[in-house]
């Protein structure tokens, strides 16, 4: 009882003591099933997808349900709320779709974000700021910066009797501010002739005493004494509700963690892993299976000429490969029956699009005969000229990824049939296949295929667009490195040139970004090191795109041709990832 009179938290209702209790004593609220906050408003998300959720409904059901580091599975992606929201609180996350529209929305949206930068608690500002909060002395324990420790939250006291009478460092307080304030007192009296204990001494003294012309000088030593006096009464006060709010049970406040103002942060590393597109099987008014082999009139039995699709689409969208003048098109493109080989097109090597020669003057001049196509051009107009080439043109499966066997059959088949080149189009390579590039004479050319040749029925064949794209194998160098260890120095992308039917290392200004797994299981790619080349000023982008300064020292480690060293790999194999500017990428595994 003494403790909550020292404390201030008596007051008197007639002739009975009652606790005088402050709203800061319990400021929260539970939620309930209520959730009429999170109901669509002017101010809520912009959306970008039809069926866009709000991202406090997510962000409310995240937080009630999972801890920093917990998993996240959405089996419906749609926009990526969930996966941005739980990238946004330091949760793990899996989401999925069967849109690709929807995978492409979500992916940028994750990247383009800034997401705020939350106190660890397993990090030394963390166990400072958690010093700090509950008055004690910050902790020795080792840090890791562990995520799934949490972070620092703010918190709300929870401040019972119990916890007053409890709290022992009230009396501490009390008797350090006593020292002070009891002479101060005991002055006051004195100087008044009064008998005032603490409690009486009035708040405003000019009010209760009126200064007199006879003794104003006096008056005013002694207002500075009472002023004096109930600075202290005040400090102390503050001091001890402080001690109380320290020492009280607290109430955590899981969406306030604590926010590190001078870090900005980015979406963590993530992959986009493709199992798309899958076969939809059809189901009956009773969502029992269709058989369709059992009626091939069926609409769902509908069976459609895979290669001549891509066909169609190769022969007027072309190779592209890192530099447009390198681009291969095709003059002709016809079905070649072999085993692996689908069909044979044909290129011309050497210079193209050349400007015609004028026509002779008269009214019977003749058109000047193409080397190529034995056609008339007119003036002004370009010819193809150059040595016609021929490439044996293998398809991978719609559903499926291409091996280095598959890869080496049809090089042999493409040499046996005295083909100049072999061109692979699949839209998944197996990471062996990037170790295969030559057979022989037969140069092979794998040409990724765009995601969107899955809905080809559906595309429109107009020749734009990056439809197979060619982008060569890493060039690489590794250099021995202090301490037994090694670096790795990109020089460039090997790519093909249709002018010359050479390979040639191309510079690494094509290069957007390269990684490397410094560890390579020759199962699954973990990026150990990454580094950003970009083009133009990829600093300022950079700068532009966060909104913030970035440490220039820090950046130059990333903003690199040679990454940094490091220890030669166990398994003997590290694997380079690679990626242009369009967005293609290829591996290439490589032994140390």
């Amino acid at each position: 009882m003494r403790r909550v009179a020292r404390a201030n938290r008596l007051i008197d209702v007639g002739n009975t003591l009652e606790r005088k209790m402050f709203w800061e004593d319990s400021p929260f609220t539970s939620l309930t099933a209520d959730w009429k906050d999170t109901v669509s408003s002017g101010y809520g998300d912009d959306k970008t997808y039809v069926v866009q959720t709000q991202s406090i409904v997510i962000e409310r059901c995240i937080l009630m349900t999972t801890d920093p580091g917990d998993l996240v599975l959405d089996p419906t992606c749609g926009s990526g709320t969930t996966a941005y929201v739980a990238e946004h609180w330091g949760r793990r996350w899996i989401t999925i779709d069967t849109s690709r529209v929807a995978l492409a929305l979500a992916r940028a949206r994750i990247m383009g974000a800034r997401y705020p930068y939350y106190l660890l608690a397993d990090s030394r500002d963390g166990q400072v700021k958690e010093a700090e909060i509950s008055r004690k002395e910050p902790s020795t324990a080792p840090i890791r910066g562990d995520i799934r420790q949490g972070f620092v939250y703010e918190r709300v006291p929870h401040i019972t009797l119990k916890s007053i009478a409890n709290n022992a460092e009230i009396d501490v307080i009390w008797e350090k501010w006593q020292e002070k304030l009891e002479p101060i007192r005991k002055q006051l009296n004195e100087s008044l002739g009064k008998k005032w204990e603490e409690w009486e001494i009035p708040r405003n003294f000019s009010a209760v005493i009126p200064a007199t012309a006879g003794i104003q000088d006096k008056m005013k030593e002694v207002e500075k004494l009472h002023t004096q006096w109930w600075q202290y009464r005040i400090a102390r006060q503050k001091e001890i509700d402080a001690s109380i709010a320290a020492k009280a049970e607290y109430e955590y406040l899981y969406d306030k963690p604590y926010e590190d103002k001078k870090k900005v942060r980015v979406a963590g590393p993530f992959t986009v892993e493709s199992l798309l597109p899958h076969r939809v099987l059809g189901v009956d008014e009773n969502d029992e299976l269709i058989d369709s082999t059992k009626d091939p009139s069926s609409a769902y039995g509908t069976v459609r000429d895979f290669t001549q699709i891509i066909l169609e689409n190769l022969k007027v969208a072309g190779v592209q490969q890192a530099h447009k003048e390198d681009k291969i098109t095709f003059t002709t493109l016809t079905p070649w029956p072999g085993h692996y080989i689908c069909a044979e097109g044909r290129y011309l090597e050497g210079e193209q699009n050349k400007p015609a020669s004028p026509m002779r003057e008269g009214k019977d001049a003749q058109k000047n005969p193409s080397p190529s196509t034995g056609e008339g051009k007119g003036e002004g107009e370009n010819v193809l000229v150059g040595t016609e080439k021929r490439a044996a043109i293998f398809i991978g499966p719609e559903f499926g990824t291409v091996s280095r066997p598959d890869l080496v059959a049809a090089a042999r088949e493409a040499g046996d049939a005295d083909f100049d080149v072999l061109i692979t189009c699949a839209f998944n390579y197996d990471a062996h296949s990037s170790e295969f590039s030559k057979l022989g004479r037969i140069p092979v050319l794998k040409a990724r295929m765009n995601a969107d040749l899955h809905m080809a029925d559906d595309l429109k064949n107009t020749g734009k667009g990056n439809l197979f794209v060619i982008f060569g194998e890493p060039d690489i160098d590794i250099l021995e490195a202090e301490g037994g260890q090694v670096q790795v120095k990109i020089k460039g992308v090997d790519v093909f040139h249709p002018s010359t039917g050479e390979v040639r290392s191309d510079g690494a200004e094509g290069i957007a970004c390269w990684f490397i797994d410094t560890d390579y299981n020759e199962e699954s790619f973990f990026v150990r090191h990454a580094y950003f080349l970009g083009a133009n000023d990829p600093y300022k982008a950079l700068k532009t795109t966060l909104k913030a300064e970035i440490n220039q020292e820090a950046w130059a480690t990333l903003n690199s041709d040679i990454s940094r060293p490091f220890d030669k790999p166990k398994s003997n194999r590290i694997a380079v990832k690679v990626i242009n500017h369009l967005g293609d990428e290829v591996m290439k595994v490589f032994r140390v």
